[in-house]
C-alpha cells in the first residue's frame, strides 16, 4: 500500500495514521522522495525531505547523502560538505561518498581561494584588461566589431557567423562585452518602457543556450528594430551548449538598439548557476577565464524588471514574501552584486507562483510560492494591469494564471532536448497591453548536447541513486 503523509506539524510523527515507532522504514520514504524531488530539480523539496529523513534516523547515510545533494545543487558547498562529513563518518567503506566528500572539500577550497584573490583585486577586470594589445589573427574572416558603432548589419552577420558553429575573434568579444558593460551602468535596476499607441513590444522568456532557437524567434517575428522592440526575460545561459552566441548575439542587438532591445537578469545569469550549469564552462573552453568574469560584471548591472506603459510589470521570478512592494521600494534595490540568500532581489530572481492563495516555501528552496492575492495585491498598490514572468517550462510555452492577472512565458522548446515542450513569445500592444500569445516548435541544432560544459560533479549529483 502506498505510504502518504498525514496532517501532522512536522510531517513525521504518523505516516498513512501509523505511528512513527510502527513505522521503521519512515526515512526511507522520505530518502526516496528527496530523491524523486532532486532529479525534478525541486532542491528546496529535496532538502526538506532529506531534513525529514535524518530527524526519523540519524544514523541513515542516505539521508545524509540526499541533503548533500541539495545543498551543492542549491550552490551552497559549505552546507554541503557537513553532510558528506557525516556521511563518511556512517559510511567510512563507501567509496562514492568519500568521493563526493572530496569533490565537495575541493569545490570548497576553491571558492575560499577565489576570495582571497578577490580581495587582492582594487579594480574590476573591464578597468584592467587591454583590448587594444589582443591580436585577431590575419586567418579571421568573421565580422568585424567597432566599438560604439554597433548596426543592425553587424548583428546579423554575427548571427550567421555564429549559426556556422564559428566564434568571433575574442578581442571582438572583449568588446562587445566591455561596452555593454558601460552601457549598463547608466541603467537602473526597474526600467520603464514606452510603446506608442501604434507600436508593439514582444516580450521573450527563458532561452537557456538554445541559439538556434532564438534564431528562430527572429525569423518568426522579426528581427529588433525601433519598430519591432524585444524585451528578454533574463536565463539567456546555461543548460543549452550555445550560450556565448546566445548572450553575444542579445548584447549586440542592445548596443545597436539601446531603446528597443531590454534584458532583465534571471537566476542564471548569477556565479553559483553558471558555475553547475554550464556557462562558465562553455567560456573557458570558447574564449578564456577573463571574458567569464567580463561576463558576470555585465549580469550584475542588469536590470531586475522592467514596466511597460505603466501597467505591466515584467521580471524573470515572481513576486515577494510580504505585500504592500512598491515599485519605489524595488527601485532602491542594490541590483550590482552577486544575489543574497534573500529579499527583494532573490524573490525577484526566483520565486514562482502557485494555485490558490497565500504563500508557501518555495520547492526551489529559494524565494517563496506565491498565490492569487499576492498577485492582486501588488497590482492595486502599484496600478498596474498584470505580471509577466517567466522562470518554468510550460508545455505550449505559455500558462495564464491568477484569473488572467499573471502569465508565465517561456522560450526554450523541446527544454534540453528532451521535454517536448513548445516556445513561446508574447506581443503586447502599445493601446490596450493586450497580451497576443505565439507558440513554436524546436528547430534542429548542430549536434552538441545540452549541459555538455557543466560541471561534472552536477551530472553526478544528479545521477545518486
Amino acid at each position: 500500500m502506498a505510504i502518504e503523509l498525514s496532517e501532522d506539524d512536522d510531517g513525521l510523527d504518523s505516516l498513512d495514521g501509523v505511528s512513527k515507532s510502527k513505522n521503521p522504514s519512515v526515512q526511507i520514504y522520505y530518502a526516496n522522495r528527496a530523491f524523486c524531488h532532486i532529479k525534478m530539480e525541486n532542491f528546496g523539496s529535496a532538502l526538506v525531505d532529506a531534513t525529514k529523513a535524518i530527524e526519523a534516523k540519524e544514523d541513515f547515510p542516505k539521508g545524509w547523502y540526499r541533503r548533500g545533494t541539495a545543498q551543492m545543487a542549491l550552490g551552497r558547498p559549505k552546507e554541503a560538505l557537513r553532510d558528506f562529513m557525516q556521511l563518511c563518518k556512517l559510511a567510512p567503506n563507501d567509496k562514492d561518498a568519500r568521493d563526493k566528500l572530496k569533490q565537495c572539500q575541493k569545490q570548497v577550497n576553491a571558492e575560499k581561494f577565489a576570495k582571497a584573490i578577490g580581495c587582492e583585486k582594487t579594480k574590476p577586470i573591464s578597468e584592467t584588461v587591454n583590448v587594444e594589445q589582443m591580436p585577431v589573427d590575419a586567418s579571421y574572416t568573421g565580422p568585424v566589431y567597432v566599438s560604439g558603432a554597433c548596426t543592425s548589419d553587424f548583428c546579423q552577420q554575427l548571427m550567421e557567423h555564429q549559426r556556422k558553429e564559428l566564434v568571433i575573434a575574442k578581442k571582438f568579444a572583449y568588446q562587445i562585452v566591455l561596452d555593454m558593460i558601460e552601457m549598463l551602468k547608466t541603467s537602473s535596476t526597474l526600467v520603464d518602457i514606452e510603446v506608442p499607441d501604434m507600436g508593439e513590444v514582444t516580450v521573450c522568456g527563458d532561452v537557456h543556450g538554445q541559439f538556434y532557437d532564438l534564431l528562430n524567434i527572429f525569423s518568426l517575428n522579426g528581427i529588433p528594430s525601433e519598430q519591432n522592440p524585444y524585451l528578454f526575460n533574463g536565463d539567456f545561459v546555461d543548460r543549452g551548449s550555445f550560450s556565448v552566441e546566445v548572450i553575444l548575439t542579445l548584447f549586440a542587438w542592445k548596443l545597436a538598439y539601446p531603446n528597443h532591445l531590454h534584458l532583465a537578469r534571471g537566476n542564471h545569469e548569477t556565479r553559483n548557476m553558471n558555475k553547475l550549469y554550464g556557462f562558465e564552462g562553455e567560456v573557458t573552453k570558447k574564449y578564456d577565464e577573463d571574458l567569464y568574469q567580463l561576463f558576470c560584471e555585465a549580469f550584475c548591472l542588469l536590470p531586475l524588471c522592467h514596466v511597460i506603459n505603466q501597467q505591466v510589470f515584467v521580471v524573470h521570478g515572481g513576486l515577494f514574501s510580504k505585500d504592500d512592494v512598491s515599485l519605489e521600494s524595488i527601485r532602491k534595490v542594490n541590483r550590482d552584486c552577486e544575489p543574497p540568500d534573500e529579499g527583494l532581489m532573490t524573490e525577484m530572481l526566483w520565486s514562482d507562483p502557485q494555485p490558490g492563495r497565500g504563500r508557501a516555501p518555495s520547492k526551489r528552496g529559494v524565494g517563496v510560492a506565491f498565490g492569487q492575492d499576492v498577485t492582486e495585491n501588488f497590482l492595486k498598490v502599484n496600478n498596474l494591469k498584470m505580471v509577466i514572468r517567466s522562470h518554468e517550462m510550460k508545455e505550449e510555452g505559455y500558462e495564464i494564471e491568477h484569473d488572467g492577472k499573471l502569465v508565465t512565458v517561456f522560450s526554450a522548446p523541446n527544454y534540453c532536448d528532451q521535454m517536448g515542450n513548445k516556445g513561446a513569445f508574447i506581443r503586447l500592444d502599445g493601446k490596450t497591453m493586450t497580451p497576443k500569445y505565439k507558440s513554436f516548435a524546436h528547430v534542429p541544432h548542430p549536434n552538441v548536447r545540452p549541459m555538455q560544459y557543466a560541471n561534472p560533479m552536477l551530472g553526478q549529483l544528479m545521477g545518486m541513486a
